[in-house]
């Protein structure tokens, strides 16, 4: 931990935020942490090491980027708002002078993400870690896009909206068990890991939030296309009250092809999507491919 790093507090985050004429809008999301202990509590239960490069997306203001860098962590920060991208590295520059140089702030979409044309490409190492306070309209697309696009992702911790938290860590079988669920599956093992109080956001949002640890693993073995994988899944959450015969006839092309499609990958055709793992829709997709002749 690096004593040199002092940290913001409530005083300091609204003091900031009037230099730079900050007001935080709900079209990004923008509830800013400012309380001290929450952001060090953040950066502990996240496993940060020493030299790590740690991918921050929506920084805000900086209240825990300052907390990883306290640990000693290379932050690489990304911030869709120009006017909070360009005050972070000055921001870090007063509360942090010894820890300039671990800073990379790059200003773009996080959804944009990426090594392809057109796509925001990272500089400096690959990071290793996601450590974010995500806006809770676009959390869950975001952190799939980068466990999809960011091979070098191996662990990470995210704070949600609680009712995110939930779907993004629910096992088959749970209630809040869905898309969001199965697809952050593929990528890693998804976790509770604790709650956040209203009361440490400025503004107070009228949502409670959660703290979701991610650990990377590999995905099921099959020999379905994510893509495919994804798109069963996809069909069967449209109409998860039905039974996957039903829900899965448009994708297999009849309800008879969903049920042929279905025995063969050693599932119930009477079983609703809320109850099959990642692993089983892989097995269903795969049997799809197989079995089923116009498949691309």
């Amino acid at each position: 931990m690096n004593p040199e790093v002092v940290l913001l507090g409530p005083a300091d985050v609204r003091r900031l935020a009037d230099r730079l004429g900050v007001r935080p809008t709900k079209t990004l999301g923008q509830n800013f942490v400012h309380d001290a202990n929450t952001v060090r509590r953040i950066a502990r239960l996240a496993g940060v090491a020493p030299g790590e490069t740690v991918l921050e997306v929506g920084p805000g203001l900086g209240s825990l980027t300052l907390a990883l860098l306290q640990t000693g962590a290379r932050v690489l920060a990304v911030e869709i708002d120009p006017l909070l991208a360009g005050a972070l590295p000055g921001t870090v520059a007063t509360q942090a002078p010894s820890a300039v140089d671990r800073l990379r702030v790059v200003a773009g979409d996080a959804l944009q993400i990426g090594d392809g044309a057109g796509l925001l490409a990272l500089p400096g190492p690959p990071p290793v870690a996601l450590v974010a306070n995500l806006p809770y309209n676009v959390a869950v697309p975001v952190v799939l896009t980068l466990l999809e696009r960011l091979d070098s992702l191996r662990h990470g911790l995210v704070l949600v909206q609680a009712e995110v938290a939930e779907r993004l860590a629910a096992g088959p079988g749970e209630r809040a068990y869905g898309v969001p669920s199965v697809k952050a599956a593929w990528y890693a093992q998804a976790r509770r890991a604790g709650s956040v109080p209203r009361s440490v956001f400025w503004p107070v949002p009228n949502v409670d939030s959660g703290l979701v640890g991610l650990v990377r693993r590999p995905p099921p073995s099959t020999a379905a296309r994510r893509e495919d994988v994804f798109a069963c899944v996809d069909a069967a959450f449209a109409q998860r009250r039905k039974t996957l015969r039903a829900a899965l006839a448009g994708w297999a092309g009849s309800p008879a092809a969903a049920e042929i499609v279905l025995t063969a990958a050693g599932v119930d055709p009477r079983t609703r999507g809320e109850q099959l793992s990642v692993e089983q829709f892989a097995a269903v997709a795969q049997a799809r491919a197989a079995l089923v002749p116009d498949v691309s």
